[in-house]
């Protein structure tokens, strides 16, 4: 930990200092939020959230303050020098923020790749065991239709983020959460005789392409305009639709391959368009679900602080996460 601008802190360094440090920091953050809301006297602040490479964290801009006028009209993805000192509220790190200064191009290029949160697995090692579970794929024309899919959008796939923030919600997060999922279904085949291993294996590859075309971003993620008005599902099915023509998919295959990606969100609230009714619509939707949700576990055990004994509140589990170890 610094004060000064020669080395610069980063979001992993202010949360491993005790709450109460109170201490001065200098750091170079991205901008990954800002909202501006009214407070009960009538007065606008903004909800900043900044990050880095290792982590987030949220504070306020009132609107009497330099840091308000600053950020009021800022964009996301753009990269701040940022001062302040360490706090928290209800216990999450809530810097009290002095200053901040927008990066000239030139430096924000030279830093930029230290602000990108990415996947702790090796996207690479990750790509070529995707390769593996396509490859094993035993029906012809759904693997050829996998293939399709992946020549179209292989590039986006390798990079986009699992979600803009609910879960695997960085770069490569996508291919992370893909694979995960097949690992995890290959264990589980012997068990579901009758789930058809290919259809399957296709529909979990497959479930969330359309994150390609829904979320645009080098830096912040945030939905594109056709994610906006379509939404992942629909975007998936009409990839997954033109690449399964293309490959010459029974029809058959077709309409329950198409039915596995408008229902794999489980439910209609969580933005499915059917419910699932296939053993293997039912299959991937539960595969997916699970990983989700050990997602979210896992990013919040990774996110712990010494000492900490319960994670903050995660949306999409509904609870906090329980982060003591577990006794020998």
């Amino acid at each position: 930990m610094q004060n000064s601008t020669d080395t610069l802190s980063t979001v992993a360094d202010l949360k491993a200092l005790p709450v109460g440090s109170n201490l001065a920091f200098t750091g170079v953050f991205l901008l990954k939020k800002v909202s501006e809301r009214t407070a009960r006297n009538g007065a606008p602040f903004l909800s900043v959230e900044l990050a880095d490479a290792w982590g987030a964290f949220n504070f306020t801009a009132f609107s009497d303050t330099e840091v308000f006028a600053a950020l009021v009209n800022a964009q996301p993805g753009a990269i701040f020098e940022v001062k302040g000192f360490v706090d928290y509220y209800q216990e999450r790190l809530s810097p009290r923020v002095q200053s901040v200064r927008l990066l000239e191009a030139r430096e924000a290029e030279a830093i930029k790749s230290q602000l990108v949160e990415s996947s702790l697995e090796d996207s690479e090692a990750l790509w070529e065991e995707l390769q593996g579970f396509i490859a094993a794929i035993e029906q012809p024309q759904l693997r050829a239709t996998v293939e399709a899919v992946m020549d179209e959008i292989g590039d986006a796939f390798r990079a986009t983020p699992g979600a803009i923030s609910m879960h695997h919600a960085y770069r490569h997060g996508l291919l992370e959460h893909t694979v995960h999922m097949a690992r995890a279904a290959t264990v589980l085949f012997p068990l579901y005789i009758e789930v058809d291993p290919s259809l399957a294996m296709a529909g979990i590859i497959l479930h969330d392409v359309g994150k390609t075309l829904e979320y645009e971003g080098e830096l912040a993620t945030k939905k594109s305009k056709i994610g906006i008005l379509q939404g992942h599902v629909v975007l998936g099915y009409r990839l997954v639709r033109k690449a399964a023509i293309k490959s010459k998919l029974a029809e058959s295959l077709v309409e329950r391959l198409e039915h596995i990606i408008l229902s794999h969100q489980g439910e209609l609230e969580w933005g499915a368009a059917a419910m699932a009714a296939t053993a293997e619509a039912v299959f991937v939707s539960m595969v997916d679900n699970l990983d989700a949700k050990m997602g979210i576990v896992q990013y919040a055990l990774r996110q712990a602080k010494p000492g900490d004994d319960l994670s903050p509140y995660q949306p999409g589990l509904k609870t906090t996460v329980l982060l003591e170890p577990i006794d020998s």
